[in-house]
């Protein structure tokens, strides 16, 4: 059994900052690419960034110098770390990792289950 759980969602004002956190545990092997996607109301889920597990990371234009993506394997966690936030930004952010878990032999894709971050203009 492998899980995700986010934290650190919120409200916060326009050219605020946010930091979000995704652990993985369980019956974890290995941990290959992770990212973070957000959805909108009325919109599709849309990748905001990605990060290999060599550290190789890419962004959605409009997110680009604003967040950051990063991990640390040690803690199988990913993080986002959100500035100068905008109206725009308000959505559910999701975590996203393709994890080999024991007991299997190839990697699948887990869902955390979601965190509301909420700009204020």
């Amino acid at each position: 059994q492998v899980q995700l759980v986010e934290s650190g969602g919120g409200l916060v004002q326009a050219g605020g900052s946010l930091r979000l956190s995704c652990a993985a545990s369980g019956s974890i092997i290995s941990i290959n690419a992770m990212g973070w996607y957000r959805q909108a109301p009325g919109k599709q889920r849309e990748l905001v960034a990605g990060i290999t597990s060599g550290g190789s990371t890419n962004y959605e234009d409009s997110v680009k110098g604003r967040f950051t993506i990063s991990r640390d394997n040690g803690k199988n966690t990913v993080y986002l770390q959100m500035n100068s936030l905008k109206p725009d930004d308000t959505a559910v952010y999701y975590c996203n990792a393709w994890i080999r878990a024991r007991g299997t032999y190839q990697s699948s894709s887990y869902w955390g289950q979601g965190t509301q971050v909420t700009v204020s203009s």
